[in-house]
């Protein structure tokens, strides 16, 4: 069994995104991608309280049983929050902006499996508020934490709380910054949620076919854990699952 699976990023089901800046499905057709995705075999889904009405249509698919939830993994976030009224998201890591979020969280998906530390900083990420909420969260049935970073130094000190299971970054072809990170989970026994795998869609754009070699490329780190893809089209989603599996056969 590979140590790396495929996931479904679902920021673009929920708001604009992408280098193109595509504007997100209707309820429909987010839940047709969402359908594909398990139809597909992707086990794995990833949203947050900042990807507008992200959370709510993975909660409802779910709820129509489109995905047997004993069968996958729901992963969400809690830090940054979207606000309908200006379009904007807005990141808060205050107990109480938390323990709000965590609790929406839980009326929209009904269990957590997976409950990451969205923007988080190395000022934020060992944060007492942060602990205290993980510990609200953990009661309430969350059963791993991770954190979603964008610099080194945040990863170590993430790695070296012994607080998270999983870092989530960005990582690809272009930008490969935070490389060093794949080392340091394993000798930590963590895992690894990679983002961005095609930069947005920018690696692909010129040539869809590239796929393949992308996620090869990342697959090389040894590494556990998962990469996400994201997209609002099943077509093009179908098409990345066909390219991870060709990548790691």
């Amino acid at each position: 069994m590979c140590a790396v699976e495929l996931g479904l990023g679902l920021l673009s089901i929920g708001r604009q995104w992408g280098v193109n800046r595509v504007l997100p499905p209707d309820e429909e057709a987010a839940l047709l991608l969402i359908d594909t995705a398990y139809s597909k075999g992707v086990r794995f889904f990833d949203t947050a309280p900042a990807y507008a009405r992200s959370e709510a249509i993975l909660g409802l698919a779910l709820s129509r049983s489109l995905l047997p939830r004993n069968q996958v993994t729901v992963a969400t976030k809690m830090g940054e929050n979207w606000d309908a009224r200006d379009g904007v998201a807005r990141p808060d890591h205050s107990f109480d902006a938390l323990a709000k979020s965590l609790d929406r969280s839980l009326e929209l998906l009904g269990k957590i499996d997976v409950l990451q530390l969205h923007k988080a900083n190395a000022s934020n990420v060992t944060s007492p508020d942060v602990f205290r909420a993980f510990d609200r969260a953990e009661s309430m049935g969350a059963k791993k934490f991770g954190a979603s970073v964008s610099d080194f130094e945040t990863a170590v000190i993430a790695c070296k709380s012994g607080r998270y299971e999983y870092l989530q970054f960005p990582f690809n072809f272009e930008n490969q910054s935070l490389q060093p990170v794949f080392r340091m989970l394993a000798g930590y026994r963590m895992k690894a949620i990679v983002n961005r795998p095609f930069a947005m869609g920018a690696l692909v754009q010129n040539d869809a076919d590239k796929g393949e070699k992308l996620f090869r490329f990342i697959l090389e780190m040894k590494f556990e854990g998962v990469i996400l893809t994201g997209t609002s089209s099943s077509s093009h989603l179908q098409a990345n699952i066909e390219a991870f599996w060709s990548a790691i056969s």
